[in-house]
């Protein structure tokens, strides 16, 4: 079983080579973006400092709170679950319904369609259970 899910957000424990030779350090923020071998490994998205765009295209050095920041990725590496540390999951980050559109970004046509036959079912009984709860107060 996965010890991290999709989405969670980690620190890395250990220093960690990219393929350019750059080095991030233990300490370096990241988000999991990908699940390998059902845990044995991830592809982590690692980020460095706050940045911000200029008008022409350049990144600067920005603050947390300022407008239109983000964290600039610094890279995106296969990390194993011993160099990983979670910091928050991803289910403490996101709303139900941005978790359950992360998860049909990755399904198949065919298993999107699936999902959305079970939505309308249970939308239909939700219907019927309402229409009953108005049923008895008019009769009361």
């Amino acid at each position: 079983m996965s010890k991290f899910k999709l989405f969670d957000s980690v620190n890395l424990i250990e220093a960690v080579a990219f393929g350019d030779g750059q080095i991030a350090p233990p300490e370096t923020a990241g988000a999991i973006v990908e699940i390998f071998k059902n845990g044995e490994a991830y592809l982590v998205e690692l980020f460095g400092g706050w940045v911000k765009a200029e008008v022409g295209g350049d990144f600067v050095t920005a603050t947390q709170d300022e407008p239109e920041s983000f964290m600039e990725t610094i890279g995106v590496e296969t990390v194993y679950p011993h160099q990983l540390q979670l910091v928050k999951s991803a289910s403490e980050m996101m709303g139900l319904r941005e978790r359950l559109q992360s998860v049909l970004d990755n399904l198949s046509e065919d298993l999107v369609a699936e999902v959305c036959d079970f939505a309308e079912f249970l939308r239909e009984k939700q219907q019927k259970v309402r229409e009953a709860k108005l049923s008895r107060r008019e009769s009361n």
